[in-house]
């Protein structure tokens, strides 16, 4: 039987390198996005994840036309930067709206159909930026966490409905992600440049990045996978970092995350 496939957020970087990915392994795959997009091979649906009703409204229509829900991505998310103490809680607000409730919407929209039909996958796009808060990053690090441990919870919520979970995480990643970063410079004089040079250090790091393609066959492969894990870092370099966070002192880790993104 044609599996059916979700990726929210799919019409741009990993999210379309997923839906293609996933298409080209023989699924039907609609994608989500707020904005309409005609993207060959592929179905659309215009949503935004953070409008609760909309998402449950095109994960019905999806429902309706294929008869079944088999793999949700929940891919959809942007950044912002700065400093903590500068960022305005709106903005923050703004955020976990999309990043982290966003997910949250489509697989509580997902799960009843899910449950109904015996089963289904759900993968939520994380980051390496959940174990390894950054500096000037903090509520992009935060949203990504949220997103960790809702899923590690919800893998147990649902197993016994033949529903599985987990969340990717990704790295540096060649995207239109960096560039559609919100960044704020406020209080930079404060924190004598440290804010500019920390946020240039790390988009220089993206543009230097893993292709989208790459990622995006990853999270496919995660996707179609018979059983998974509850979490994987994707390109050996960031499995390697998740490690050590898990291991090293929590001291040592924030010393090491200081001297590469702190700005100084």
């Amino acid at each position: 039987m044609k599996r059916v496939a979700v990726v929210t957020g799919g019409t741009s970087g990993i999210g379309l390198a997923t839906a293609n990915a996933l298409k080209h392994a023989g699924a039907t795959v609609y994608v989500l996005s707020r904005r309409a997009a005609n993207l060959p091979g592929l179905a659309h649906i215009a949503a935004d994840v953070s409008d609760e009703a909309g998402v449950r409204s095109a994960l019905q229509a999806v429902y309706e036309r294929e008869g079944r829900l088999d793999i949700l991505v929940n891919n959809a998310g942007f950044g912002i930067s700065g400093a903590a103490e500068f960022t305005e809680n709106a903005d923050a607000k703004r955020l976990l709206d999309v990043n982290l409730f966003g997910m949250v919407n489509a697989t509580r929209a997902a799960l009843p159909i899910m449950r109904a039909q015996g089963g289904g996958r759900i993968v939520n796009v994380s980051s390496v930026a959940a174990p390894l808060c950054i500096p000037f990053q903090a509520w992009y690090s935060v949203s990504k966490a949220a997103v960790n441990a809702y899923t590690q919870a919800l893998i147990n919520e649902v197993r016994p409905m033949g529903i599985s979970a987990c969340a990717v995480m990704p790295g540096d990643i060649r995207t239109g992600f960096t560039a559609a970063r919100q960044k704020s410079h406020a209080g930079d004089d404060v924190y004598a440049g440290r804010i500019a040079r920390s946020v240039a250090k790390m988009e220089k790091d993206e543009e230097n990045g893993m292709p989208p393609e790459a990622a995006g066959s990853f999270l496919a492969k995660v996707a179609l996978k018979k059983r998974v894990k509850p979490f994987y870092a994707i390109g050996a370099s960031y499995k390697l970092f998740v490690m050590l966070s898990r291991l090293l002192p929590c001291r040592l880790i924030s010393w090491l995350l200081g001297l590469l993104y702190g700005g100084a």
